[in-house]
């Protein structure tokens, strides 16, 4: 068994406090009171235990790694310009890192997780049971994807549309007239899901942290990694209704016999009132019904205004555009240019070249990205994309090829929404800005599980600038080391990092 210290600053981060909290899937939560803030920050020491423990979900039983016993995960309430000391105490059998989604760790890429990029595993550590295990290195080897899955969980429960669930479904229970602020956490690995609730608008008012214009919608589309603060007034008549959530699925061919509701909870109204058969229900956009996803993505907009501007970079130095051996070269551009939207794009052109080549990026420099989304064969899919160590502004999007020269003209350069995880969509682009003025090493990679392990994914090398302020902090004293572990776990993916 080993303990590991992980220090978490967050006085770079604003997030809003949720007076309730909806987790798609299971996480550790953190939320950030970001008012009335302190003149010094306080000093919180958790211990965090993982080890895996038997839950019973669907009518099966399944073995899970689980923090302080709890699914879904603690909850740590701070407020911003605090300091958490987290110790880790590992008792299962792999290794394990920690990744705060969200949280800067300005000049502290330590603390960040990835394993291999900034960190080696907390030894020893544990994951699902086998039959889980087996599909995705099934996947890693033939290059297929998951099967999709059936049923996710509202705070730990799938919900009553499933056998051995409807006794334990998540309910809500509201006050009529009563405002709520609502918190949802997307924290599947390889979903994007629409969400709403029958006869309820929901005002979107923050998203991964920032404040965003305030939005009426009836539904949300959040991708895995994404947080979003709505507003909800219980206003309707006293009775319960259905919070639903389903995938979003841009693949239509692959998936074209997939159309059904993924997870469920219910809204309860506080009172005195006959209890309808069945909740109200809501209707959701068709599973894989791309312009409904983008019309939501499309309405978020900072607070920012031209009398209350923000800091977007306009002086770009470094343009990259992304659609074996560490090195430094990773291209700025594609090796060669073909109709990404097209579906038939030629075989040869299905291959990608193997290696890892990363970015380096000076202190300073302000750097545009371009995400070109593809369509080869119709089977491609929205791929969220997350950034660690920043927040970046989403500076534009569109639908078919990007234009080098006419697509910039479009940017919002007033108001770009504020976010460290984004949606490229299938056959289309998005720009993101942002300064690169966090020393470390960053990884950037795209949210669905699968794909990252597929190598959707490289690192931004951020160098010192001149000043102790503008340089990395000191690695702690008690990092962890790669070997033990290695000598763990002894499979054949492990002998290549030894030495």
């Amino acid at each position: 068994m080993e303990s590991h210290t992980r220090i978490i600053s967050f006085s770079w981060k604003r997030i809003l406090f949720a007076l309730t909290t909806f987790l798609v899937t299971t996480e550790v939560n953190i939320l950030i009171l970001s008012s009335n803030v302190q003149a010094e920050g306080y000093i919180h020491h958790l211990d965090f235990i993982l080890e895996e423990k038997n839950y019973t979900r669907l009518c099966a039983t399944k073995s899970m790694l689980v923090v302080n016993g709890m699914f879904p995960g603690p909850t740590i309430r701070v407020r911003r310009g605090d300091t958490v000391f987290v110790n880790a105490i590992n008792k299962g059998t792999f290794g394990v890192t920690l990744h705060w989604h969200g949280v800067l760790q300005p000049r502290n890429p330590w603390s960040d997780g990835p394993e291999y990029i900034t960190q080696c595993a907390i030894k020893p550590g544990s994951w699902f049971k086998g039959d889980v295990r087996a599909m995705v290195e099934e996947d890693l080897v033939e290059g297929v994807d998951l099967p999709t899955s059936d049923a996710y969980t509202i705070n730990g429960q799938p919900g009553d549309f499933y056998p051995c669930s409807n006794g334990s479904t998540y309910r809500w229970h509201v006050d009529y007239g009563k405002t709520y602020l609502l918190k949802i956490v997307n924290a599947a690995m390889n979903a994007e899901l629409f969400l709403g609730i029958a006869g309820h608008n929901l005002t979107i008012v923050g998203m991964d942290g920032s404040y965003v214009k305030p939005f009426v919608t009836r539904y949300i589309m959040i991708s895995p990694g994404r947080t979003i603060d709505a507003l909800l007034t219980a206003n309707q008549t006293l009775g319960q209704y259905y919070i639903i959530a389903r995938q979003f699925i841009s693949a239509v061919i692959t998936y074209e016999l997939y159309d059904f509701t993924n997870v469920s909870a219910i809204l309860q109204y506080n009172g005195d009132y006959t209890p309808p058969e069945k909740p109200e229900f809501v209707t959701l956009p068709n599973y894989y019904n791309i312009n409904a996803a983008m019309d939501f993505t499309g309405r978020i907009r900072s607070l920012a205004d031209e009398a209350h501007p923000i800091d977007v970079p306009m002086n770009i130095t470094t343009k990259i555009n992304i659609s074996g051996v560490y090195t430094t070269d990773f291209p700025d551009e594609p090796p060669y240019f073909f109709d990404f939207t097209g579906i038939l794009p030629g075989y040869d052109m299905v291959d990608a070249d193997t290696g890892t080549r990363v970015k380096v990026l000076n202190y300073g420099e302000e750097v545009e990205i371009v995400f070109q989304g593809t369509n080869v064969f119709n089977s491609s899919v929205q791929h969220p994309m997350h950034l660690h160590g920043y927040d970046f502004y989403v500076v534009g999007a569109g639908r078919g090829n990007y234009d080098f020269d006419n697509d910039p003209k479009t940017y919002n350069l007033v108001d770009p929404p504020h976010l460290n995880t984004m949606s490229s969509p299938k056959s289309g682009w998005v720009a993101i800005r942002f300064r690169a003025n966090n020393p470390g090493t960053w990884l950037l990679h795209c949210h669905l599980d699968r794909h990252f392990s597929w190598g959707m994914n490289t690192v931004l090398i951020v160098l010192n600038g001149p000043t102790k302020e503008t340089s990395l902090r000191e690695p702690p004293s008690n990092m962890p080391t790669c070997k033990p572990t290695l000598e763990l776990k002894g499979t054949a993916e492990d002998k290549l990092f030894e030495g």
